[in-house]
């Protein structure tokens, strides 16, 4: 009978203790074997050209070569899945979204002064990520196993009166291709549950509304919501939307075990679900797992319209599979087509 091959993994972190922590955190899953470990960016490089690890974790301040130097070579030399440990701050924020946009599949803050958050105590989180990079697309994207991307053919959606979209591992790089590229007339109001700490979702909604022509912003509590609008559903909080005034509002509130994802795209999915109907454009970009594809799914049938992200362009073609899986995709497109197809579907 035969073993199924571990996941060779390359740690680069110039802490010795975070070295012989991280390893040690691993190999506690037998699916995972540290081949070797770097102690600066530029070792790092190296010896991801020498060994080919499936998956590289990424410290990223380092002496010699920093993380985010080391990522672009990796990325030009020997394209490799980087997950990212970065800290949970303002600039620790600023520069993963950056390393994100520069090829690291993923993220995880190291939080080490939190107790029930630090790298360490969060191991499943961790082994999760680590497989789903290990996974994950990071060379020229290849045919599509999908026979062929299935197109609707409706030309506009003018029921709709909400977009909501979710997304996870990869999904940063995707919304920031999607948003930019939507015009600023937009008639309806747009929901965002991508995964995400608490204290990277604000930064993500910043560098959104960078390069938009659309107000972009992290939601707030009992927030109306508005045509024109880009709304991000705050990190590690679940988000509704609910009826308010002579509107809509959106309700923020903490986990009470409805899922593993904070933000959930289930939980914003049922709300969108039970307040509109059919009158709702979704949209399943790139991530690992299946948070989203049951309120999708019944959001299809009900008659509203679902796009889903092919897997030639998905970083990890998790949630989208799980959508198409159990047919509650109207469409399946290339990252590139998704812009222009909801902005002619709600023009």
């Amino acid at each position: 009978m035969s073993v199924a091959r571990k996941v060779r993994v390359l740690i680069v972190d110039d802490s010795a203790f975070m070295r012989s922590m991280l390893k040690r955190v691993v190999e506690k899953d037998p699916r995972f074997e540290v081949v070797d470990m770097a102690t600066d960016g530029k070792e790092g490089v190296e010896k991801t050209k020498s060994l080919r690890p499936d998956v590289v974790t990424m410290d990223i301040e380092m002496p010699v070569m920093t993380g985010l130097d080391a990522l672009e070579q990796i990325m030009t030399t020997c394209p490799t899945p980087v997950v990212m440990l970065s800290t949970l701050t303002e600039q620790g924020a600023r520069v993963t979204l950056e390393a994100l946009d520069k090829g690291a599949v993923d993220f995880l803050p190291k939080a080490l002064k939190d107790a029930r958050r630090n790298v360490f105590q969060a191991s499943a989180i961790l082994h999760e990520k680590l497989y789903a990079a290990s996974q994950a697309s990071v060379r020229p994207a290849a045919p599509s196993v999908v026979a062929k991307p299935v197109v609707s053919s409706i030309n506009n959606f003018r029921k709709a009166e909400i977009a909501v979209i979710g997304s996870s591992t990869g999904g940063p790089k995707a919304l920031q291709e999607v948003i930019s590229q939507l015009p600023a007339n937009l008639r309806v109001p747009v929901v965002i549950a991508q995964h995400m700490p608490a204290e990277f979702t604000g930064a993500l909604a910043k560098r959104l509304n960078e390069t938009s022509s659309l107000t972009v912003k992290e939601l707030v509590k009992g927030e109306a919501i508005q045509a024109g609008c880009v709304y991000i559903a705050p990190g590690g909080l679940h988000t509704r939307v609910i009826r308010g005034g002579a509107g809509f509002c959106v309700d923020t509130a903490p986990d009470s075990g409805e899922s593993l994802f904070k933000p959930s795209v289930e939980v914003l999915g049922q709300s969108v679900e039970n307040i509109f109907s059919d009158k709702v454009l979704a949209v399943m970009l790139t991530g690992m797992g299946s948070d989203g594809a049951q309120s999708f799914t019944s959001l299809k049938n009900k008659g509203a319209h679902v796009i889903v992200q092919d897997e030639a362009t998905s970083t990890v073609y998790g949630m989208p599979r799980s959508v198409v899986e159990l047919g509650g995709a109207t469409e399946i497109l290339p990252l590139s087509q998704i812009a222009a197809r909801v902005a002619s579907l709600l023009s």
